[in-house]
């Protein structure tokens, strides 16, 4: 049984939507146990070496109307990038790329980070090996900034605001990440056809 520690939840996104989302992805991939944790935790837990961390948290603790104040510093961020490149796995999910230091160790371990979005919409997700389409999700389009000659993007993201990149993974030393945009709200997070594929990355994350 692999071990899988997940950070969830933010001034946005209410915790039990995620672990709801979350805890029925894994159960249909298989083969996982989640054990969730507190941001403060985060240093501690990762010396317990868990197969894989999920983080759809944003960086900011507080509102947009209040002074920004990070709950990551320089040295998380080193110790999730030690941990990942002595083999972890490291899931971004959603806001698990928003509001971090571009120029920090994570931001390069993760090689994109989130810009912006418009208002939420429905947004149709293809892969990008063939331009398949995956799911149609009312949810919030996540423009980023992504190296792609450094990563091999997955899933591509279309709207009536634009196009942009959704997901898109690579090896860190030892280990590997994957960095996924969607979803934003209960009813897409617990879509079946996000699920389903929510399902897959996580099985593909740990083979």
């Amino acid at each position: 049984m692999k071990k899988v520690i997940a950070l969830v939840g933010d001034y946005w996104h209410a915790g039990d939507m995620i672990r709801e989302a979350l805890g029925q992805a894994a159960e249909a991939a298989g083969g996982m146990a989640i054990s969730f944790a507190e941001h403060g935790e985060l240093a501690d837990r990762l010396k317990e070496r868990p197969d894989a961390v999920v983080l759809f948290k944003q960086n900011p603790l507080n509102g947009p109307q209040e002074p920004f104040e990070p709950w990551m510093s320089p040295e998380i961020e080193a110790a999730i990038a030690g941990y990942v490149k002595d083999g972890g796995r490291w899931l971004a999910w959603h806001t698990g790329m928003a509001g971090y230091d571009k120029d920090g160790a994570y931001v390069d371990m993760l090689r994109g980070r989130f810009l912006h979005h418009p208002k939420m919409n429905d947004v149709t997700y293809t892969r990008a090996s063939d331009g398949a389409e995956v799911m149609t999700l009312f949810d919030e389009h996540y423009f980023v900034e992504v190296e792609e000659s450094r990563t091999n993007v997955f899933l591509r993201s279309r709207s009536a605001d634009g196009e942009s990149l959704a997901g898109w993974e690579h090896d860190y030393g030892a280990g590997k990440v994957c960095c996924l945009t969607p979803a934003h709200a209960r009813e897409a997070l617990l879509d079946p056809k996000f699920q389903a594929f929510l399902a897959e990355r996580l099985r593909l994350l740990l083979a």
